[in-house]
């Protein structure tokens, strides 16, 4: 790809092999529907994002890119924006303004990150001309409704992107696009193999261990196929005998992964230990606190009587006092750990790509993975993307701990066989 900047346009030269050849046959589609949908790391949001640069320097545009919750567009979207335009070497011609998420193109051209968690803010927006929408599962329909009424631009070929990964038949995008036939629409479908060229063997590997670790999520989340959400959150853990000295002898990159959350007389103060191998994808959960009417000293003697007073421990960061407390009386290297909009799902995917072994004494953690589900639908009655608020203290406390792995800047260091007492 070759560029020059003239008195502010710009002429670029693009090589048809800079695309992904399953993305090609998109490039000159003029349908103001376009629909993205299969598998993780298919490409398809770096296409995305690739087309939408060359059309906003064909012709001056503004685009709106958004996402249901704003905080995650920052390291997502965005971030995918910059690298791109690096990667076309258009970044050092740009205005990139971090603080409230814009780029600016020499002719005119404008990127506006925005979340829909602020719809009110969404509806002062004017003169838009395309649209991008990341994972637009996460909206609602309407959401959706809302974006394309600020779609009434005047220009050629005014357009809304969407990209997602198919989840439950329950969600409104089904209906909308597969049962409901909608005019001016084209969809896509793509998987981790239409992306096997930039892919590691690792990654693939990876990616294709999910058959056995998680059939439903290898499913949904790898090949993009409709899936019908069970009632039970997790399907991929089993309980199993195992001795920590001779796994961690085995496989000295184990590290550990511990989180707390914070309850008291109606809901237990809880503890969750683990050990990771980010590599086999496998989680061994080995330790574990369940206990009501703690208080906050009480619940630092405990975790300082397990011999975890040391170790990185994530912690529910809605308690920051408690975190403090807990700090000043020796467990020293608790910390918050990320909450948010959209926060239990992505942890609860993330957990659900792992192979989860659980120790017969975690008899609070068998329970509440046997008794962990997803709310039912009255009148489809399909499971929905939204697991009840039961049955998940360990299990918060898990989320919490992987935080660790699941790009989080907290980082745990491997774990000692000192501290164990192996």
């Amino acid at each position: 790809m070759r560029q020059q900047k003239q008195n502010n346009t710009i002429n670029i030269n693009v090589d048809a092999s800079f695309f992904n050849e399953a993305f090609r046959p998109l490039m000159l589609t003029d349908k103001r529907y376009v629909l993205l949908m299969g598998g993780g790391a298919s490409g398809k949001s770096y296409f995305a994002v690739q087309r939408m640069i060359l059309k906003a320097m064909e012709s001056n545009r503004r685009v709106l890119v958004v996402r249901k919750v704003a905080a995650t567009l920052r390291a997502s979207i965005f971030e995918l924006f910059i690298q791109q335009l690096s990667e076309m070497k258009l970044l050092p011609l740009c205005k990139v303004t971090t603080s409230n998420l814009k780029i600016e193109f020499p002719n005119g051209s404008q990127f506006i990150f925005m979340g829909l968690d602020d719809p009110e803010k969404i509806k002062s927006i004017t003169g838009i001309d395309d649209i991008l929408i990341e994972e637009c599962t996460e909206l609602t329909l309407e959401d959706y409704t809302q974006l394309q009424l600020r779609l009434r631009s005047n220009k050629k070929n005014p357009q809304i992107w969407m990209m997602m990964n198919p989840v439950s038949t329950s969600n409104w995008t089904y209906k909308h696009f597969f049962e409901e036939e909608q005019p001016d629409t084209l969809i896509h479908h793509s998987t981790y193999k239409d992306n096997i060229k930039n892919l590691t063997p690792d990654f693939v590997q990876t990616m294709e261990s999910y058959k056995t670790i998680n059939p439903n999520y290898y499913q949904i989340y790898v090949l993009g196929k409709w899936g019908s959400l069970g009632k039970t959150v997790f399907t991929n853990w089993k309980v199993e005998e195992f001795e920590l000295d001779k796994l961690i002898k085995a496989n000295p990159k184990l590290e550990t992964a511990i989180g707390a959350d914070f309850g008291f007389i109606n809901d237990p103060s809880t503890l969750s230990c683990s050990l990771v191998d980010l590599d086999n994808r496998k989680l061994y959960i080995f330790d574990e606190l369940y206990e009501k009417g703690l208080l906050n000293d009480e619940f630092a003697q405990h975790i300082i009587d397990k011999g975890y007073g040391r170790q990185l421990i994530l912690a529910d960061s809605a308690e920051k006092k408690s975190i403090e407390e807990i700090r000043q009386y020796g467990v020293t290297r608790i910390k918050p750990a990320r909450k948010g909009a959209g926060s239990v799902n992505a942890g609860i995917g993330f957990l659900q790509q792992f192979e989860i072994i659980i120790h017969p004494k975690c008899k609070h953690t068998i329970t509440e993975f046997e008794n962990y589900s997803y709310k039912k639908d009255k009148q489809t009655g399909q499971y929905l993307n939204q697991p009840i608020d039961s049955f998940n203290h360990i299990i918060d406390a898990l989320r919490y701990s992987m935080e660790t792995y699941n790009g989080n800047k907290n980082k745990a260091q491997a774990l000692p066989l000192s501290w164990l007492g192996l």
